[in-house]
This record gives C-alpha cells, structure tokens and sequence, in this order.
C-alpha cells in the first residue's frame, strides 16, 4: 500500500531535520507530541506584551460581540447552537477579530461582567499574516524555518498555514471546550490538519491545560465537519456528515477499533506544559480542556496547517480571498 502523504519516509541514516525519528513516532502513535522549550521566555513575554496591547487597543462600538463556542456538545457531538454563524466570525479568514467568553456577560442583561481585556476568549484568525510579532513564530524568520522543518519531518509536500489564534482562557470565566478534533474545523478530504500549540503562560490542570486522549486519531475519524451553510456565509453555520472512508487519517494506519463521540468512553491524560513549550496536535485527536475557575490566565498561541495538495473547499467555514491557493506557504523561506 502507498504510504499516505502526511505519514514521514523511512528512517535514513540522517534523522529527519526538525524531528528526531523517536519524536515522529511518539506522534504517530499518540496523536500529539510535547517540546518544552521551543521559544524563549523572551518570545513569550514578547507575545503576552502583544497580545495584551491588542486587548486594550480593540474598539467596543462597532463590536458585534459575538461570542465563541465550539457547536459541539460535552460529548463531542455536533449541537445546532451557534456562536459564530454571523457575518463578523466567517469574514474573519484574513482579518484579527475578537471573541467573547460566553460567561463574560450577564444573563439578564447582556451587559459585559469584566473589562474588555479580561472578557476575550480568542482573537483570530489572520494574526500570522497581520501581526508580525506572530508572524516571526509562524512562518517566518528562524523560528518559521523551524517549522517548516517539522512540517517535512511529518510527511507534508505542500504545508500551508490557514488559521492563528490567540486563545486567553480568561480567570474565572475562561470557558471549557469539550472534546473535539480539529480536521473538523479545517477539513480536507483526506484529513490533514495539525496544529501548533505555543503556551506563552504556564498551562496547568489548575488554569485548563489541554488533555489528550491519546491514539484516539487511530480510533476516531472525523465523524462531522463543520460548513458554511451556504457557500457566501448568508445563512449562517451546521455540521455535515463525513463518510467514514473519508475522515479517517492517515489511511494506511492499522487503525484501532473505536469511535469518537461518547459511544466509547477514552480516557483522557493531562498535557501540563510550562510556557515556551511546543504541543504538536494531530487534526484526528480527540483533546479537550476544562473550564479555568482559578485566578491565572492562560494565554497560548496557535496555527494550524493542512497538506495544500488535499482538497479543500468552499463549503469551509473559513475562506479568504484567492482561496486555499492563498494560504500562506510553511517552507522555511520568509
């Protein structure tokens, strides 16, 4: 059988240039990979300073206060409830948007129940293309070349960045995500989305680290994606079904048996990571993270690639101008 395009050659002599071949197969078989001490605590601070200058700058008024939600249910089922279905969420491809917690407003009311800079969920989803200082842990300078080199090692032809956010897990409201995979969000035909995860704070069990449920990406294919409902975003978002044949990634595993979505119970490790560190996170595997009651923050900032010879299309919610041939190109160039 052909090996599938995101699965690294075979083992030479020479380690493969960004990963160690140990590393490869750590993700291979548990769907993430942790590496502490990929940026400096000088980068993080740098991007904390950005990111909280952001948060003070961005302009209430003409704020449509949309507020974030993943669509998905505790168990990882796809919901009708929407978050994002507006204008301001699916024209955000090549912009820097915000978007609130839902609990930072009161429920009677509506009103906002924290200063602004302390009621964001997320900002996305262009901060790659827009804001430099993301820029240079992206795609560009020698952190990009970094990238790029990791991209090869696990198999990408063509690596191409599609999305970043700013993800804040504000203190005291900082909202759970329920477990979910990422490929549904950015789907392609055959599955390729990885993320990149830089903590620039400490993520801990106390603040809502991320937990894994490890080889559930050789269990679980992608069951549901999520789309536009009609192509120019007028009527909102939903999810659609995915045929199994279709969703499931690589394809020349020896998959486990299994399903994702509550109809087997996974259990899930913690990822604690401290900031600078590195999550590499398979667009298959199951991960979710708890809701932060504590009174730290926990700030990360993460990109996402797909394989640009995989088919994506106008069904995805997230469409920029020039379409995927305008995705920015990961090869350690810029």
């Amino acid at each position: 059988m052909a090996p599938s395009r995101l699965s690294p050659d075979p083992p030479s002599e020479t380690p493969p240039a960004g990963l160690t071949p140990k590393q490869v197969a750590s993700f291979q078989r548990d769907g993430y990979l942790i590496i502490p001490s990929y940026l400096s605590r000088e980068t993080c601070q740098t991007l904390l300073s950005k990111t909280h200058e952001l948060l003070s700058e961005f302009p209430l008024e003409d704020h449509p206060m949309t507020r974030f939600t993943t669509g998905t249910d505790e168990a990882g089922r796809p919901t009708e409830k929407t978050h994002v279905g507006d204008d301001y969420f699916l024209t955000s491809g090549d912009q820097v948007r915000f978007f609130f917690e839902e609990d930072a407003f009161d429920a009677g009311t509506g009103a906002l129940t924290k200063p602004k800079e302390r009621a964001i969920n997320k900002i996305g989803h262009n901060l790659h293309g827009l804001v430099g200082e993301f820029g240079a842990v992206s795609h560009a300078g020698e952190v990009g070349r970094r990238n790029a080199a990791i991209a090869r090692a696990l198999g990408y032809r063509d690596p191409r960045l599609l999305q970043s956010m700013v993800i804040c897990k504000q203190p005291e409201i900082g909202g759970a995500v329920p477990p979910h995979q990422d490929s549904s969000f950015l789907y392609t035909r055959r599955p390729s989305a990885v993320g990149f995860w830089l903590a620039l704070e400490d993520a801990t069990a106390e603040n809502g680290c991320l937990s894994f449920a490890p080889g559930s990406h050789r269990r679980a294919p992608v069951r549901d994606r999520f789309v536009r409902r009609a192509v120019d975003g007028s009527a909102g978002t939903t999810f659609e079904s995915v045929p199994d044949e279709d969703g499931r990634w690589p394809r020349d595993f020896e998959h486990d048996e299994g399903s994702p979505g509550g109809e087997e119970e996974e259990e899930y490790v913690l990822g604690e990571v401290e900031a600078g560190s590195l999550v590499l996170i398979h667009g298959n595997i199951l991960h979710k993270s708890e809701k932060n009651t504590s009174q730290k923050g926990r700030i990360i900032y993460t990109f996402h690639l797909i394989e640009g010879e995989e088919h994506y299309d106008d069904k995805n919610w997230l469409q920029i101008p020039g379409g995927p041939e305008a995705f920015t190109k990961l090869d350690g160039k810029s």
